[in-house]
């Protein structure tokens, strides 16, 4: 045996059973947003969310962000009937804002906008579809709340600090539709 042979064969030996082992331990892998979501659900209705603020237009921004979640992150369609597979309703129960850093002469200089909504997600027949087994939460409806910072300073609005706090309830809600790892 030459001692090209001989080197040859010892780097091999490790390549193989790295690859053998990466191949039994995959086995039961399943790759994309397939496996992280019902099978039997391939439909979504999402109404416009209902809200108790005052604010006009929230129900409606929160509803198109969790829209657009939902087709970025799952391998669900959002319809617009309630004859779908499963329906993801969705209100608004409190919005409101709060100062973080008072400024020396009064004035915010950091303030927080928080959003609370419950949200529950039912098949046709009524059936609650999160599985909330692995986490322990209420078994009907679920409150997500989400924050925005808001620093007047920088030239930051009300509606770019919501629009953070609905980004963050969207992705949220989406997360509440995966299985649990």
């Amino acid at each position: 045996m030459t001692d090209r042979n001989r080197r040859f064969r010892l780097r091999g030996w490790p390549a193989f059973w790295a690859a053998s082992l990466l191949v039994c331990g995959c086995a039961s892998y399943q790759f994309g947003n397939q496996s992280l979501c019902p099978a039997d659900v391939q439909t979504v209705y999402v109404p416009v969310m209902e809200s108790v603020s005052f604010r006009r237009g929230l129900g409606e921004r929160l509803t198109e962000a969790v829209i657009k979640e939902i087709e970025l992150r799952t391998p669900f369609k959002v319809v617009n009937n309630a004859n779908a597979d499963s329906e993801l309703k969705g209100r608004i129960v409190s919005e409101g804002k709060g100062v973080l850093v008072p400024g020396l002469t009064g004035d915010a200089r950091d303030i927080e906008t928080r959003l609370k909504v419950q949200v529950s997600w039912v098949d046709r027949r009524g059936r609650e579809l999160r599985n909330s087994e692995a986490i322990p939460l209420p078994s009907e409806v679920t409150d997500v709340t989400g924050t925005g910072d808001l620093v007047p300073e920088v030239g930051q609005s009300v509606a770019t600090a919501q629009q953070k706090a609905i980004c963050k309830v969207a992705q949220q809600i989406v997360g509440l539709m995966e299985k649990p790892w």
